[in-house]
């Protein structure tokens, strides 16, 4: 049967690399199995949950095209997908489990909790505060403001096996009584995710490594249910250069701050899928790639560190190669950057013509952008220290005589090149002394790709107005 698997984030803020990394690998499992890959939104904690951080993770899902055949905005057989309207199969379940008698009201209120708290940390230190099991024999009084609670066996071992990290067995002694539903009405994690994994079909549940302390628990509620509990992969962490849980103080998490900084979808996603899998030596991969070789054996148990130089390097090899990034895809990436820096649509034909020239140069397309803008911005933006070095009265009579060397004959960067070198031995000038002023009229900078094939991609016309205004500019000194 074809995997159903799911991505299933909570909308306390934008999309995490680490939950990208998560929704990558249930990604590709689906689509190399021909499986359901499902987006499931888990909106219960309503003092953290924010509409707009929706929004947020599913333009970066989006945007790293992840899609998803079941969930908000493509729907399903098993709307909703937000768990915040799906309240009600929770409270079912939570009071099935009452009548059996696998669960019971807790009435301990916040303060007595935290009494019990106190004291267990005056005795013990060092220990984790465990639920005494206060109500566990109380008389069952529905009306009464209460959570519900877990009634956990003292007694055997919860064992599963995880398909990356093996036979995992958690004595239940170390588990407590612990909470399904809160006294608002609104479940806790394990319930929740439990319900929904199972209404919806999910027949694996991957996830990062930090939610193996969850699954012990989700298995005794699977089974108190009736359930058959699904597969389970727990992956890999991403931690921070230093070894630690990865946060902003280490680096940018977030995937739509490398999405503003002009990485590209496929660059971020190899770079990602580096965190816990491997294919033999192979770094770089299309996005094709990582669908026909993902799979599970392949997945490793070590945790992992950001390097954001490795990142940028992985993005910069996507962006140079033709074969991962096709001229006409980086143009459409690279086109509403150019937008932003106020410039109006480029010429198509111009564009793909100069891509070439910035595509070992340009490591984000926010670099990109910054190239290419003096193509399309006429006139160019001028560096001031480079007009004031080269644009001088000197130079003048030298670009005045270059626009008479262009102004007839084949405008293509070998014969402009041969042009200007036999002009400069009859002169017994040097390229050095003309090359920079020259650069600096049509392109408004001291660096820039090869000069002739700047100048045979900007054409006959703007080459020519470019120097006329060059060598206006020098003379003015």
């Amino acid at each position: 049967m074809p995997p159903r698997v799911r991505f299933a984030p909570s909308p306390s803020g934008y999309l995490h690399i680490g939950g990208a990394r998560t929704a990558l690998f249930n990604w590709l499992w689906a689509r190399r199995q021909g499986g359901t890959f499902i987006l499931r939104v888990e909106d219960t904690d309503q003092e953290r949950s924010r509409p707009e951080s929706i929004q947020g993770i599913v333009d970066s899902m989006r945007w790293l095209g992840l899609d998803w055949d079941e969930g908000p905005g493509v729907g399903g057989p098993c709307a909703p997908y937000f768990q915040s309207e799906r309240r009600a199969l929770y409270r079912e379940a939570a009071e099935r489990l009452v009548r059996e008698g696998k669960a019971y009201r807790c009435y301990c209120t916040k303060e007595e909790l935290d009494v019990a708290r106190a004291k267990a940390r005056a005795e013990h230190p060092n220990a984790q505060f465990v639920y005494p099991g206060t109500c566990r024999d109380r008389k069952d009084e529905p009306d009464r403001p209460h959570a519900v609670r877990f009634k956990a066996s003292r007694e055997g071992a919860v064992a599963f096996v995880d398909k990356v990290f093996g036979t995992i067995t958690t004595p239940n002694k170390e588990l407590q009584d612990f909470v399904l539903l809160r006294s608002d009405g609104y479940p806790l994690y394990n319930l929740a995710a439990v319900v929904d994994d199972h209404e919806m079909g999910i027949t694996l549940v991957a996830r990062g490594r930090d939610h193996l302390g969850n699954t012990p628990q989700q298995i005794l509620i699977y089974r108190a249910l009736g359930y058959e509990p699904p597969e389970f992969a727990h992956l890999p962490m991403i931690l921070s250069p230093s070894g630690e849980k990865l946060s902003k103080r280490h680096a940018a998490v977030g995937v739509d701050e490398y999405r503003a900084r002009g990485y590209t979808p496929v660059g971020v996603l190899n770079y990602l899928v580096r965190f816990g899998w491997s294919f033999g030596d192979q770094e770089i991969f299309s996005r094709r790639e990582l669908v026909d070789l993902f799979d599970w054996q392949r997945v490793s148990r070590s945790d992992g560190r950001f390097d954001e130089k490795k990142f940028l390097d992985v993005n910069f090899e996507h962006m140079k190669r033709d074969d991962l990034t096709p001229p006409e895809a980086y143009a459409d990436m690279v086109v509403p950057l150019l937008r932003e820096r106020g410039l109006a649509e480029p010429d198509r034909a111009t564009l793909l013509a100069a891509l070439p020239l910035v595509r070992e140069r340009a490591r984000t397309l926010v670099e990109a952008a910054h190239h290419l803008d003096f193509y399309f911005r006429d006139p160019p933006e001028f560096d001031d220290k480079a007009k004031a070095k080269f644009l001088t009265p000197q130079a003048a009579p030298w670009l005045d005589a270059v626009h008479r060397l262009f102004e007839q004959g084949d405008f293509t960067a070998s014969r402009l090149e041969q042009a200007v070198k036999s002009w400069l031995d009859q002169e017994q000038l040097s390229m050095k002394q003309v090359a920079q002023p020259l650069r600096v009229c049509v392109t408004g900078r001291s660096a820039s790709p090869p000069l002739f094939d700047v100048l045979e991609v900007l054409g006959r016309p703007l080459a020519l107005r470019r120097l006329e205004r060059g060598a206006e500019l020098a003379r003015k000194g």
